[in-house]
């Protein structure tokens, strides 16, 4: 048996109940089953190769402009995608502040009790399994919407919130902040068995120490650090306070801060507020200790602007934590460092060529870039400073999905080119192909709609707006079986 099914079957009936939710809870509760969409709720399909076996839903108000922020919010354990969009407050400031928001969900054919795997290096690492699913949900998001790339926030609770400490480590390019909601420091557990022990009490580490975990996901980074909120109810018995002293620790550490507060202030729900600034003065970190509050995600029932959310398991009033991260992120104002926008996506991304293992691009210059990151199905690739780039190793008759998006000085990415699929040579032969818009495949039953898009039958990749603007070649091989090829196809 492959180790990939004998780590699923492990994770499916372990004994320990991650994050003290134990089996009473499930007979109660039920596993966590697909989120159906509710309201403005919507399920995404195709959003890129799905290492981590996720599913993607979405809210985004109507009227979102181009260059929007991009919140992404991660569920706890027997929580759906549907109960973080009813319960967390987070479409409300979506509205009034003009984000969209992502909702990943997990399922229990993951794990046992629809955790995110925050202790899984398969799962919680760069390039890995749920990870880079999540990171492919952002790309296909911020296309979908055209948001600022320098404007992507994640967010979770308890498992969610390991995942999204997780998650700024491994992917500091691609996140510029995050709020951990009762949650784990990155990298607290590298293995299920390790996992309650990090719950009840993280190891006695140094700032430093927890710092390099942090370091550890992305060696060789220097851009920009995400900036960290950290909640915390003060009677968890599930993910205890410690936690937070070493998510504060490990975080103030990475930006190079002490971990004596910059200020202290009292906020509603028994909340104390603490802030570590940065070297320019700026928030970098901030803790949120609230006094008797047990495991969940702090909200506030109400109309009033500081409100959010409805109370609910693992829904706890007391303050609204999405108001204050929020406003600690920046989402009430305008684009950051004082109205500046991100450097405009690179035009005329093209495959120049291919081979059975690797693929050729070229764009268009970018002023002001001082390079290019390069995202293949959603995950970076590399990050030339020319306007051309080779993506090796890839695997023979296999289609890939690249973006490109301009870098400041800074480390800061611009906003994200229209894609381009590369097929390259080889692999399984046969197979006709069909050049058309993306209407005419469907009205050939090539391919099918959902949600006004227009995705390939078989393969379901997503090949943009259903219209008659939209060209792709799809390749058959085998019947009924469509991948994009719009390079290389031959019959």
């Amino acid at each position: 048996m492959r180790p990939s099914i004998l780590r699923r079957l492990f994770r499916r009936v372990a004994s320990t109940a991650v994050l003290g939710v134990v089996a009473a809870t499930l007979s109660t509760v039920g596993a966590a089953q697909p989120a159906a969409a509710a309201g403005g709720l919507q399920q995404v399909t195709g959003f890129g190769t799905n290492p981590g076996n996720l599913q993607m839903y979405e809210y985004a108000p109507a009227d979102l402009p181009a260059g929007a922020p991009l919140v992404i919010a991660l569920h706890g354990c027997t929580q759906t995608a549907n109960d973080y969009y009813t319960n967390s407050g987070w479409p409300k400031f979506a509205d009034l502040w003009k984000f969209a928001v992502v909702f990943p969900q997990t399922t229990s054919a993951n794990n046992a009790l629809s955790c995110f795997g925050w202790f899984d290096p398969a799962e919680d690492t760069r390039g890995k399994g749920e990870a880079a699913s999540i990171v492919q949900m952002v790309e296909h998001a911020k296309q979908q919407y055209g948001s600022d790339g320098r404007r992507v926030y994640v967010t979770g609770l308890s498992a969610g919130g390991g995942m999204t400490a997780d998650l700024l480590a491994a992917y500091p390019d691609v996140f510029a902040g995050g709020s951990v909601a009762s949650g784990l420091p990155a990298q607290c557990a590298t293995s299920q068995a390790a996992a309650s022990g990090c719950q009840t009490g993280p190891q006695k580490l140094t700032p430093a120490q927890w710092g390099d975990k942090v370091r550890g996901g992305f060696p060789g980074y220097t851009g920009p650090w995400p900036r960290v909120a950290i909640w915390q109810g003060t009677s968890d018995f599930t993910v205890y306070p410690a936690n937070a002293t070493a998510l504060r620790d490990q975080w103030t550490n990475v930006w190079g801060i002490g971990q004596t507060p910059s200020s202290t202030d009292t906020l509603p729900g028994n909340t104390t507020r603490s802030i570590y600034n940065d070297a320019s003065g700026k928030p970098a970190v901030e803790t949120y200790s609230i006094s008797g509050m047990g495991h969940g995600l702090a909200v506030s029932p109400g109309s009033g602007t500081t409100q959010c959310g409805s109370t609910a398991a693992y829904f706890l009033n007391s303050i609204c934590s999405s108001y204050y991260t929020g406003v600690f992120w920046g989402l009430d104002q305008g684009a950051p460092g004082g109205g500046e926008n991100p450097l405009p996506a690179p035009s005329g991304l093209a495959v120049t060529g291919v081979t059975d293992t690797s693929a050729s691009l070229s764009w268009g210059a970018v002023a002001g870039a001082s390079s290019y990151a390069v995202y293949r199905d959603g995950a970076k690739v590399g990050q030339p400073t020319s306007t051309s780039f080779t993506d090796t190793g890839l695997s023979a008759g296999g289609s890939y999905r690249y973006t490109v998006a301009a870098v400041d000085g800074s480390g800061a990415a611009g906003t994200v080119s229209a894609a381009v699929t590369a097929t390259t040579t080889g692999g399984p032969g046969g197979g006709a192909c069909y050049t058309a818009t993306n209407y005419a495949h469907v009205a050939a039953g090539r391919a099918h709609t959902t949600g006004g898009y227009v995705y390939a039958n078989g393969s379901n990749q997503n090949m943009g707006l259903y219209n008659v603007f939209v060209t792709h070649t799809l390749k058959e091989s085998p019947a009924g079986y469509f991948v994009i090829a719009d390079t290389g196809c031959t019959a």
